[in-house]
C-alpha cells in the first residue's frame, strides 16, 4: 500500500431496477460532488448500476421466478461492456477509481457482480461467489476472487453474502489484499442506518481483523420496486481497520456519501503485530474444510 494518507468514499443511490442510464447517471452526479474532496476511490452498493431486485417474494412462487430470470437475462450485459464503459469514462473525467455493480451475461450463466474502473480502464469484475436462497434462481456463483494493484495498494471485493463466509476474504487475504471493498444489499430490521450498522459491525470488523486488511462498505438506499415487490433498504456504511477497529461510519439517517480517510502506517502496524493471525497458519492441517463431502 502507497505510504502516504489518502481519501476513499462510499456512497449509496437509490437505484432502480432495469433503469440502467439513470442509475449511471446518479453515480456520475456522486462522483462529480465527491471528487472536490479528492478521494482515490469511490464505492458504491452491490447491483447499483442495474438495480437491485426486490427478492422477498409475497405473490405467487412461479410466475415470479420466470419473470424475474427473463428481467435478469434482459438486463445483463458482457464486461467490458455499455455500462462498463460508461463507468470509465466517469472514472476518467473525474480521475478516481468508482466501483459499481451490474449483471454480466456469460452465456448460458449469469453473474451478480461488481467491477472496479479506473481511468485506465476495467480493473477487476468479481463475481458474487454465495448466492442466498432467494438471489440463486437469477443468477450463479462465480469462482475465486481477484486481488488488483493499484496506485493506492492491493485491492479485493467481497459482495454482501459473501462477507458471511470467512473462507471468502481469506481468500482475498492470502492473494494480498490491503483493501477490501464490500457492497451489500441489505434490509434487516430495523430498517435504519444504525440498525443496520448493529447487525453487520461485529461480522464485519472480524473479517478485517482475521486477516489484516482495510475495509470499505456501502450498503443499498431506498425503495426499490420490481416484479409486483417493493423492497426499503436504509443504507449505511463503514471504514475498518485492519485491527478490526471501526475508523469512520455512516454519518446519518439522511446522508448518502461516506468519506474517510486510510492511513496505511495502520496496516503495517496490524500485520507487525505479536498476534496477527495470518501469521500463524498451517495450511497443511486444513485438508477437511476442502472435502466436498463434509
Amino acid at each position: 500500500m502507497q505510504k502516504d494518507r489518502f481519501r476513499v468514499a462510499a456512497a449509496s443511490i437509490p437505484a432502480q431496477p432495469g433503469n440502467v442510464e439513470e442509475n449511471v447517471a446518479m453515480i456520475r452526479q456522486i462522483c462529480s460532488k465527491v471528487h472536490k474532496e479528492n478521494p482515490e476511490l469511490i464505492l458504491f452498493p452491490e447491483l447499483s448500476a442495474v438495480g437491485f431486485l426486490p427478492n422477498h417474494p409475497t405473490v405467487e412462487h412461479q410466475p415470479w421466478l420466470v419473470e424475474g430470470i427473463a428481467w435478469v437475462r434482459a438486463t445483463a450485459e458482457t464486461i467490458p461492456g455499455p455500462t462498463t464503459d460508461r463507468l470509465v469514462e466517469i472514472a476518467t473525467e473525474f480521475g478516481l477509481m468508482i466501483s459499481a455493480g451490474l449483471f454480466e451475461d456469460a452465456g448460458p450463466c449469469i453473474h451478480n457482480v461488481q467491477v472496479l474502473v479506473g481511468p485506465s480502464g476495467l480493473i477487476q469484475a468479481t463475481r458474487k461467489m454465495h448466492i442466498p436462497m432467494f438471489e440463486a434462481p437469477f443468477y450463479n456463483g462465480g469462482g475465486a476472487p481477484v486481488v488488483s494493484d493499484t496506485r493506492i495498494g492491493k485491492i479485493g471485493t467481497s459482495i454482501c453474502f459473501d462477507t458471511l463466509m470467512p473462507e471468502s476474504t481469506r481468500l482475498l487475504q492470502v492473494e494480498g489484499a490491503e483493501l477490501v471493498l464490500m457492497p451489500f444489499a441489505s434490509d434487516p430490521e430495523p430498517r435504519t442506518v444504525e440498525g443496520w450498522i448493529a447487525n453487520n459491525q461485529m461480522l464485519l470488523r472480524t473479517r478485517c481483523l482475521e486477516n489484516g486488511f482495510f475495509g470499505l462498505v456501502c450498503n443499498y438506499s431506498g425503495h426499490v420496486e420490481g416484479l409486483g415487490e417493493s423492497m426499503d433498504f436504509p443504507g449505511g456504511g463503514m471504514l475498518i481497520g485492519p485491527r478490526g477497529q471501526v475508523l469512520e461510519s455512516w454519518p446519518g439517517e439522511s446522508e448518502t456519501i461516506m468519506i474517510a480517510e486510510i492511513d496505511p502506517s495502520l496496516l503495517e502496524e496490524a500485520r507487525a503485530h505479536t498476534e496477527f493471525g495470518p501469521r500463524f497458519r498451517r495450511p497443511e492441517l486444513y485438508e477437511g474444510l476442502i472435502d466436498p463431502t463434509a
